[in-house]
């Protein structure tokens, strides 16, 4: 009885989940009633269940239009069921990686930023270089004091272009460790969640390969939920219908099987109690000729049975 008791428990216990699952991936589904569609859900779930352990009982003696009808409800709910957990961790996942592209398009700007604060600085260090290589020009030409004034002078000139290009130089470094500041906090929520669908990561590599994995992402993951609810709901309907046949197995009577020795004994017994009958000890009973042959044959018949 005890194992009987826990494949009941195990299936209420299954059927529980599967039954809140699909109600919430139904409520998903139809958002704009959501206490409807619980009802609707919890009842069926709750039916679904009594009419499988109903046509087990009752199988032999139902009438086929209504074992058709069961049967075939049951199985329709067992769909529907299964499209709501597929809805319930559908939605799951789809909301796992929202919160993750949204954080991701953050990230990505933030690099843009970056990328195009680290090319201007290296745009103006190129035009800073042009200048120097135009005043070390002059200085070249001229050994005199002519070309040292005359490089001065364009230096001199210069120096309105080199504090631009100064000044913009630092403005877009505090910019880019400004950038890397708030970049930070992104970047670890998204190693958060890259470690969360690892293992999504690994089936898909498993599945598709590793260089088509990325592509083949949401495929890998809806191939996972399909397994969970090809076996989630034919499982809670299964262990209930185990559980009925067990604790109908428990109650039936179970014969009592006794020993050789037992047997042999009461065998014995009952030799013992038997009586032999004496005909000669009895009356005689006037009979004509067919009677007593009949009776010496009758006689004659019990004594070797004895």
């Amino acid at each position: 009885m005890l194992f009987a008791l826990m494949t009941l428990a195990c299936a209420l216990a299954v059927s529980g989940i599967a039954a809140y699952y699909s109600v919430i991936g139904l409520i998903a589904i139809f958002a704009s009633a959501p206490i409807p569609i619980a009802i609707m859900g919890a009842s069926l779930e709750a039916s679904k269940l009594v009419v499988a352990s109903w046509l087990y009982k009752n199988w032999k003696e139902a009438p086929k239009l209504l074992k058709y009808y069961f049967t075939s409800a049951i199985v329709i709910l067992m769909i529907i069921t299964s499209l709501g957990i597929f809805g319930f961790l559908s939605k799951a996942h789809l909301d796992q990686t929202a919160s993750t592209g949204a954080v991701s398009a953050k990230l990505e700007i933030i690099d843009d930023k970056i990328r195009v604060a680290k090319e201007t600085i290296d745009a103006n260090r190129k035009t800073l270089k042009q200048l120097d290589e135009s005043v070390d020009q002059i200085m070249a030409r001229s050994t005199s004091e002519e070309g040292a004034r005359r490089s001065n002078a364009l230096r001199i000139s210069q120096k309105t272009e080199r504090n631009r290009i100064a000044n913009e130089n630092e403005a877009q470094q505090k910019l880019i460790a400004q950038l890397n500041e708030d970049r930070q906090p992104l970047a670890t929520e998204v190693r958060k969640v890259e470690a969360e669908v690892g293992p999504l990561k690994y089936i898909a590599e498993l599945i598709y390969g590793k260089e088509e994995a990325q592509n083949h992402f949401d495929a890998a993951v809806r191939w996972v939920i399909i397994l969970l609810i090809i076996v989630f709901d034919p499982l809670a309907v299964l262990l209930v219908i185990a559980a009925n046949y067990s604790i109908q197995q428990e109650r039936k009577p179970k014969p009592v099987i006794k020993s050789k020795v037992e047997s042999e004994n009461l065998r014995g017994e009952f030799k013992s109690k038997k009586k032999k009958v004496d005909l000669t000890s009895v009356d005689p009973i006037p009979m004509n000729k067919d009677e007593i042959v009949n009776a010496t044959t009758i006689y004659h018949r019990d004594q070797d049975s004895m």
